[in-house]
């Protein structure tokens, strides 16, 4: 059984309004992950992401940059004991 890596991610910056949860889809389902990305109320961006530990952290890595037009000051992980129970990723 492969190995499976799942964490969650606030991040925060000017990331609401510049297109970062659908670009977040694209780059996860281009890794391979399921998961979801949301707004949240205070203006960061909050998402889950589960699959191969390198895809996980190549998308980790990718967000800290994330779309033209973000601006990403922070990124907060931790990492959930239970993956998501879908397949696939959605913006919610």
């Amino acid at each position: 059984m492969p190995e499976i890596r799942t964490v969650a991610v606030i991040i925060r910056g000017r990331v609401q309004g510049v297109g970062y949860r659908f670009w977040t889809r694209g780059e996860a389902d281009r890794q391979g992950l399921s998961g979801f990305v949301r707004n949240r109320p205070d203006g960061s961006v909050e998402a889950l992401f589960s699959g191969a530990p390198d895809s996980v952290a190549r998308m980790l890595d990718a967000c800290r940059q994330g779309p033209p037009g973000a601006r990403v000051t922070d990124i907060a992980v931790t990492e959930p004991a239970v993956a998501p129970p879908q397949t696939g990723f959605a913006i919610r």
